[in-house]
């Protein structure tokens, strides 16, 4: 899940300001891929897991995130609509892995994993951004 800054998939808005349902959310709409370890008022830490060959449903991401990259493979990301907003593959160099990177909140999206392995990432949702 590499982050990415087009106006079609990270937004930026306040969590009162979410536009879509909570049915959306990760945890309802995509649960076999989505795993919550740990949460309060102010963090979220989900583990998601992608095997090779599946697609996660359409889902949402409400507040920023650091990803924990734990183990990478290559991955589409389309909108809601099936409109591919990012695809791993074009990227220069994949990431190291382990490796940490910062994720803006996400809209509706899905992700399929193209690549050879399973798609492995640790994301601690910050509830809390008044300030950062």
């Amino acid at each position: 899940m590499k982050p990415e800054t087009s106006p079609n998939v990270a937004i930026t808005c306040l969590s009162s300001e979410w536009p879509w349902t909570a049915s959306l959310d990760a945890l309802v709409a995509a649960p076999n891929h989505h795993r919550r370890i740990f949460e309060n008022d102010r963090v979220r830490v989900l583990e998601v897991c992608i095997p090779r060959g599946e697609t996660v449903p359409v889902h949402t991401h409400r507040w920023p995130a650091i990803l924990y990259l734990q183990n990478w493979s290559d991955h589409v990301r389309r909108d809601e609509t099936g409109n591919l907003i990012f695809d791993s593959r074009r990227a220069v160099t994949p990431p190291a892995v382990p490796s940490v990177v910062w994720c803006e909140p996400l809209a509706p999206h899905s992700v399929e994993n193209v690549g050879e392995t399973e798609l492995r990432v640790l994301s601690i949702e910050l509830k809390d951004t008044v300030g950062l």
